[in-house]
Order: C-alpha cells, then structure tokens, then sequence
C-alpha cells in the first residue's frame, strides 16, 4: 500500500483543529502530537500517517488552515508498512482512490526540474552537438542518445504547470530557459556543423544528399503532431504517477532535441528549406507539449476530484 508521512509544525491556537481535522479522516494512521516541541518556527509537532489516496484532502485541509504559511509542511515518503489496520483501512476506504496522486508531491516535482542552473544550458549543448553527429553520420542510435541527455522537458513541464495554476512568473521562466537554452544548442550545433563542413569531415553520403535521419527530422505532417500530443500526454501521467524513466525522456524528446540540431546542421550546410522544417518541427511540438500538458494536468485533477466528491457523497449516505 502506498504511504506518505506528513511532518507538520502548528502553531498553538491552530493545533486543536489540526488535531480535530486529522482525527476525522480514517486514512490518517499513527498521529501524534508534542506540545511546544518545535522551535524555529515555534509551535507544536504534529506527525502522522495518511494513505496517499486521501492524502490531496489531508493537505488541503492543514494548507486552508494556514499550517503552510504560520508553520511548516513536510512530506516524507514511507518504503514499508507492517500494519492491518492500515491494511483494512486501504481496502475499505479508499476504493477508485487506491492510485490518486499527491497534486504537492507531483508538483513539488515539477518545480525541481524547473530549476535551470548552467548545467541545464550545457546539457542542452551537448544533446544538441550529439545529435548534430548524429544526423551528419545518419545514425539513429546517437539521436537517440542525445534525446537522453537533452533536460528540456522540465521546462516544459514548467511552463504547463505555470498555466495550470495561473502563474506568469513561472511561465515566463520556462519559456526564457527553453528560448536561451536551444539558442546556444543551435549556435553550438551550427559552428560543429561549420567546422566538419570546413575540414571536409561529413560523410560521402551526407555530401550527396543521402539523409535519411535529416529527412524524417525536417519534415513536420500530421503524424509529428500525434506524436507530440502522445508524448505530452505520457508525460504528464508519468510525473503524477512517479514512473519517469530514461526510456520515457526520450520517446518525450522526440522531436525537440533532434530538431534544434538539425536547424544548426542544415544551416551551416546552406540548406534552407531544411532548416526551416526543422525550426517550424521544434516550434510545433515544443506548443505541443505545453498545451497538451497543461490540458492533461486539468484533466486528471478534475477526474481525481471528482472520484473524491463521489466518495464523500457515499460516505455522508452512510452517516445519515
């Protein structure tokens, strides 16, 4: 069963109702309390148990009180639980809950990888000039290797969170990291691609035009705007169900990394209208993912609200 441990500091004339809050809700297991036991800020220690399936209302319930804000928050994760009555109560309660996800811990997440140190913008590079040779060798495998190393979707998480909530100074980040960022993969790109091009070091058959990888980049159609929709979709379930992985990275980076090196290459080979597919490819699924996103995030919060408030409805028929 899926546990987390909610550490919460309370101010005195708050911790009765935190208290009364907390007792009410039957997946709330092994709470505590220590009076005057926390300083810094002061208050008392409130600690407990709560399945994650009714953890959303659990911490909706202390963030309206103001828990957030006068005192602290903390989640921590909980590997192994031994217990029946937690057992009983995962089973009798929860029901269409069981898998709900922690909206805090999901986007907690998102903001993490919503940090862009200079080593966002050096990944970015690399991915960048590793798929530049991987598009003059026509090698598939080192797109894909430069789809593992490019970071960008967390600033398209980024951004499709900050619409979700109505936050422009977050948006406005996102966009200015993914902005700068494929600017200096572009140029890195570009002045690699000038350089083999200089010391005459791409292959025969890129010089004859034989471009397969190039080609399928470049050419934007109605199956590339699939394929982003898909990939924002997979992305998002994946954040709020904590399954990201490498494999999930690079089906999302499909066409962002491998594009904004195209643009680098077919520029410094003079080829135009190729860069300008690759561009309008980047541009296309970058709009993509955002909106995909962010539609995604509003989807799954209503649906899980939804299951919430059919609950609480069965469980006030009980009571009457």
């Amino acid at each position: 069963m899926d546990m987390i441990r909610v550490r919460a500091v309370c101010p005195p004339d708050l911790t009765e109702r935190a208290m009364a809050l907390l007792g009410a809700e039957p997946c709330v297991l092994n709470l505590q309390l220590q009076t005057g036991g926390v300083r810094n800020p002061d208050g008392d220690a409130i600690q407990c148990d709560v399945l994650t399936g009714a953890a959303n209302e659990v911490l909706r319930g202390l963030r309206d009180l103001g828990l957030e804000h006068r005192g602290s928050l903390v989640l921590d994760p909980v590997d192994t639980v031994f217990s029946d009555r937690a057992a009983q109560v995962w089973a009798t309660e929860l029901g269409a809950r069981l898998r709900a996800p922690v909206w805090a811990r999901v986007e907690a997440r998102i903001r993490a990888e919503g940090s862009y140190p200079p080593s966002f913008y050096l990944f970015l590079v690399i991915a960048g000039i590793i798929g530049a040779v991987g598009i003059i060798t026509n090698s598939q495998i080192l797109i894909v290797a430069a789809m593992v190393v490019g970071p960008e979707y967390g600033a398209i998480t980024s951004v499709a969170l900050g619409i979700d909530n109505h936050s422009r100074p977050r948006v406005a980040q996102g966009l200015m990291a993914l902005l700068l960022g494929f600017l200096l993969a572009v140029a890195a790109t570009f002045l690699f691609a000038l350089l083999v091009r200089g010391l005459h070091l791409q292959p025969e058959a890129f010089e004859r035009g034989v471009r397969p990888v190039s080609n399928l980049i470049n050419t934007p159609n109605f199956f590339s705007a699939v394929v982003a929709v898909l990939a924002g979709i997979v992305g998002i379930v994946s954040l709020t169900e904590a399954r990201t992985s490498a494999l999930l990275g690079v089906f999302i980076s499909v066409t962002t990394i491998p594009a904004g090196s195209d643009i680098g290459v077919s520029v410094a080979f003079g080829s135009w209208d190729e860069a300008r597919g690759s561009l309008f490819q980047l541009l296309l699924n970058i709009v993509v993912l955002i909106l995909v996103g962010s539609g995604t995030l509003k989807c799954q919060r209503a649906i899980w609200r939804r299951v919430s408030a059919r609950r609480h409805g069965r469980a006030a028929g009980r009571t009457t």
